[in-house]
């Protein structure tokens, strides 16, 4: 608890992708859900939807990244007891406005309007690696916390 007597816990898993610095996947207040940025990586630190050509060329797909980086988002959010169902506000940020349709059609499969988070998407100049499209985070609740 801190001072103010409000219940706060820091969540870091090891088998998870690790931070680039100190930070915690996910941070708990009260009954409310803190994830991190999240991304495409792997806990093995190779991203999904990256595609290394022999001659060099990178093809990155913005789709198979976004699956991923919800994958990864719903993983935290199961092991910190909350769900995806449970989100109730998300952010993104995109390397390339061009990604918005793919990001979407993923996006859409996983979430609605009406039971789903309020969501707040911007362009930004670069990720921490270059082979990312986006990267997400998040606020749920926790369970027993009113939705």
């Amino acid at each position: 608890m801190d001072q103010a007597g409000t219940t706060t816990e820091a969540y870091i898993f090891p088998d998870r992708p690790g931070a680039l610095a100190h930070y915690p996947h996910a941070r708990r207040v009260g009954n409310l859900l803190f994830l991190s940025g999240l991304s495409s990586r792997r806990p093995d630190n190779s991203h999904a939807g990256v595609t290394i050509h022999a001659d060099g060329r990178i093809d990155t797909d913005i789709e198979v990244q976004t699956a991923a980086v919800i994958d990864n988002m719903r993983i935290l959010l199961e092991r910190c007891g909350s769900s995806l169902g449970q989100v109730v506000d998300l952010t993104s940020f995109l390397v390339d406005m061009a990604d918005f349709p793919g990001y979407n059609r993923v996006y859409n499969a996983h979430f609605d309007a009406k039971t789903g988070p309020t969501r707040t998407t911007v362009a930004v100049h670069q990720l921490p690696h270059p082979n990312l499209r986006i990267e997400m985070k998040a606020v749920a609740f926790l369970d027993g916390a009113p939705p």
